[in-house]
């Protein structure tokens, strides 16, 4: 497949260098697109249990669907899928943002929460969604949800093809071993790995009072990475051995060439949690990989200074609609 949208149409501004403030910025700094207007239904899961999916209607019932799995610890109101459902609204397709369990606002009911490779959760979802859409559903996800969405899509081999017309997944760490070190060495792991035990530890106290003696509340508290959190919690709550078997066996990388539908891959090389070095560079007949020097973590502003959030879903969903014939 060799085309223009083969190469990734993404370069940082000048006004802002280095992988973490390419990272950090976006988030805090630059201009959001206008807000829009969530509608949120709650689903009732097969194992008793709630999630939460936020949608952005169109006017048109039967436009393309655009479903998005956000990453670790984030939601319908991270600054990427508000650029996204702002690219939704305006070129008039439906969007749904699907809450991994837990983090929509509102503690889960069922003795877990979500994971990396969390695929049979991903099945269900993509199978309602696929149900009530009348037109092509295609699926972006992010970071955690990427990596999570491609897992998915190679375990449902050929079957993808009946919930999905294309797929994107942006920075996702791909090699869950190399991102988790990443994110537990160094400065990552005074900013990084703090922030996200930040607000993993409370739901996972909230969660111990839920159903006591589920796990060792002092290991909890005691952990400062998130190999000793997902040790602790993680790992044992969804079938895993330890950290080291959660992260070798919910890992997309190694499944890639089992993917059937038309894929992209989009990991910037400066990404702060992913390394360069662990990234795929041959996906299989299916996969396009897009591995720009600059972007972050799921960073990616474009523009003058303070920079804007819409250069990420502009590409990526011009490469959707490129793959898919609609452009």
């Amino acid at each position: 497949m060799a085309a223009a949208h083969d190469a990734a149409p993404l370069r940082a501004p000048r006004w802002l260098p280095g992988g973490n403030l390419q990272t950090i910025w976006p988030v805090l700094c630059s201009r959001r697109p206008p807000e829009v207007r969530w509608r949120r239904e709650r689903w009732d899961t097969p194992d008793g249990d709630f999630v939460d999916v936020d949608f952005v209607d169109a006017a048109d019932a039967r436009a393309p669907l655009l479903v998005l799995l956000h990453g670790l610890e984030g939601s319908s109101q991270s600054h990427y899928a508000r650029s996204f459902a702002h690219w939704a609204q305006a070129n008039g397709w439906r969007f749904a943002v699907p809450h991994w369990r837990g983090c929509s606002g509102e503690l889960n009911l069922a003795p877990r929460a979500y994971h990396s490779g969390d695929y049979e959760e991903v099945e269900w979802l993509l199978t309602r969604l696929r149900a009530s859409a009348h037109a092509a559903l295609h699926a972006v996800g992010v970071s955690l949800g990427g990596n999570a969405l491609l897992r998915w899509a190679a375990e449902a081999g050929a079957l993808a093809a009946s919930r999905v017309a294309t797929l994107a997944s942006v920075c996702a760490p791909l090699d869950l071993a190399a991102g988790g070190a990443a994110i537990d060495s160094g400065l990552n792991r005074l900013i990084y790995a703090r922030m996200f035990l930040g607000t993993m530890k409370p739901k996972a106290l909230a969660k111990l009072q839920q159903h006591p003696g589920l796990f060792d509340r002092e290991r909890v508290l005691a952990a400062r990475t998130l190999y000793e959190f997902d040790n602790v919690f993680t790992a044992p709550l969804h079938g895993f051995r330890d950290t080291a078997d959660y992260w070798s066996r919910a890992s997309a990388k190694p499944h890639l060439a089992r993917i059937r539908v038309p894929t992209l891959a989009l990991n910037a090389l400066n990404d702060p949690f992913v390394p360069a070095s662990s990234l795929p560079r041959d996906g299989g007949a299916h996969l396009t990989l897009w591995q720009p020097a600059h972007g972050g973590h799921v960073g990616f502003p474009g523009g003058a200074f303070p920079g804007h959030l819409m250069t990420l879903p502009d590409a990526v969903m011009g490469w959707m609609q490129w793959r898919h014939g609609t452009v």
